[in-house]
Order: structure tokens, then C-alpha cells, then sequence
């Protein structure tokens, strides 16, 4: 693991006079997973977005392989950034109106102007990956919700993405379908992709990160490995939130034996 591909200084995002982050500062390495955690309303899923040229800012700076993200710019300057740094959403965001295969060729062949044979072949084989290549031809409304959000995670990787941003990917399944977009990403990080992630699945969070942002009323309260984030982590306000899920419970014992 080594290079910085994500660079974000002193960030502050506001909707008028409601402060959403404040002095937000990080970083993301190649071949990382890095993993955001806090209560509901805390930034989140802001913080994603300002990552991807999608929301505003009001002050700070954030780079991406070395190129300072301006949502403020050209069409063509967003494009070739979100080329880079993909997005899944929780809400899915496929087109109703095309067959999953449709959905996944069609950036690669409109933005990236790619070889539509070529795209074709590659996209069974990443819809084969995560078991849906025999899904190819039907619609949306014909798949699970599970199925959807995988179809959504392979047209992200379709564009080639040197940075992957996950939303709360889970957030609108039922527990069934949870465990099979989990393991995507799970596969995804045992083969060395850099990944920002949203999640409210501590399991799942404490199995794949290699370093936890906890953050809490817009601000990072605190930044750590992931396996120590886990097992101690360094502020009361971080061991209220660990606590508040069931199966941390059995934690404080660990806490307090060190």
C-alpha cells in the first residue's frame, strides 16, 4: 500500500448558516479501505460527495491524484474526475428502462467512448463475478434489491475507478440480501481496491477496514486502524457508539481488562 490518492485540508461544508463539516482534514491511501463511522446526521454521507465533486464547499481543499476537486467547474472536469473516483449509491440509481448489461456498458461506451464488443465481454465477466451474469438481460424491477446493489457496484467498476466511495450500500436491504453485497466488497478489498466506505454494519466495518474516521456533529473525533478502533478505541464518545450496537455489548469487558 503506498501513494496518496485522496488529500482532504480543512474542510467546511455548510447549508447556509447550518455547518455541516468542520475543519475536516484526511487522507486515503492506494490499496486502503477506509472506513467512516458516526451516528445518523453527522456528515457522512456529505463528506462523500464533497469527495466526488458532487456538493459544494465552503472552505478547505480536497485533491484527488493530484488534482484539487473544484465542483464549481466544467462538465468535462467532473467527468474525467468521476471517472476516477466512482460512487455507489444506496439508492441504487440504475436505469429502469435498460437490461442490467445495458446499465453497465453504457458509461464505458458513451463517456469512455470504449469498443462496445470489448466493453460487452468485460462486463459479463465482472456481472459473473458477483453471480448475476445470468441476471444480464433482465430489468431492474426483475432483481432483488441484493441483486440491484451488485449490478450498481459492477457499472462503477465498469469505468475502471482508481478510487471506490461507498454510501450505505446496505441501508435499504433486508438482513438476507445484506451478506451478498457485503462479500462484493469484501472481495474487492482482498484484491488490493482503494475504497472509502459509509456503513452503519459494525461487523462488517471492523472485518474490512484498515482505518476507521469516527466522526460526530461534523468534526472527526477520532482516526485509527481499524483493529484498534475495534478493540480500544480512544474516546468515550467512540465507545458510546460501539456500545449503542447489541453485539458490542460484550466489549466492555475487553475494554476494561485491556
Amino acid at each position: 500500500m503506498s501513494g496518496e490518492m485522496i488529500r482532504v485540508e480543512h474542510l467546511k461544508k455548510a447549508y447556509g448558516e447550518n455547518v455541516v463539516l468542520e475543519d475536516i482534514s484526511l487522507s486515503v491511501n492506494r490499496g486502503e479501505v477506509l472506513v467512516i463511522l458516526g451516528p445518523s446526521g453527522c456528515g457522512k454521507s456529505t463528506l462523500l460527495r464533497c469527495l466526488n465533486g458532487l456538493e459544494p464547499v465552503q472552505g478547505g481543499e480536497i485533491t484527488c491524484l493530484g488534482e484539487r476537486i473544484d465542483p464549481g467547474a466544467g462538465i468535462k472536469q467532473l467527468s474525467a474526475l468521476r471517472q476516477k473516483v466512482g460512487m455507489v449509491f444506496q439508492s441504487y440509481e440504475l436505469f429502469p428502462h435498460k437490461t442490467i448489461l445495458q446499465n453497465v456498458m453504457l458509461a464505458p461506451m458513451k463517456v469512455q467512448k470504449r469498443d462496445k464488443k470489448e466493453v460487452r465481454e468485460e462486463a459479463l465477466l465482472l456481472l459473473d463475478r458477483v453471480c448475476l451474469k445470468d441476471k444480464a438481460e433482465a430489468y431492474p424491477r426483475q432483481l432483488s434489491g441484493g441483486q440491484r446493489q451488485r449490478a450498481a457496484i459492477v457499472r462503477a467498476l465498469a469505468m475502471h475507478p482508481e478510487v471506490m466511495l461507498f454510501d450505505e450500500v446496505t441501508a435499504a436491504l433486508d438482513p438476507e440480501m445484506i451478506r451478498e453485497v457485503l462479500d462484493v466488497l469484501l472481495r474487492l478489498a482482498e484484491q488490493g481496491n482503494t475504497m472509502v466506505i459509509v456503513t452503519h454494519e459494525m461487523a462488517f466495518a471492523r472485518a474490512i477496514a484498515d482505518r476507521v474516521i469516527f466522526l460526530d456533529g461534523g468534526r472527526i473525533v477520532e482516526e485509527a486502524a481499524g483493529s484498534r478502533f475495534f478493540r480500544a478505541p480512544g474516546t468515550e464518545r467512540a465507545r458510546q457508539f460501539l456500545d449503542s450496537f447489541s453485539y458490542e455489548k460484550v466489549q466492555k469487558k475487553i475494554w476494561k481488562t485491556g
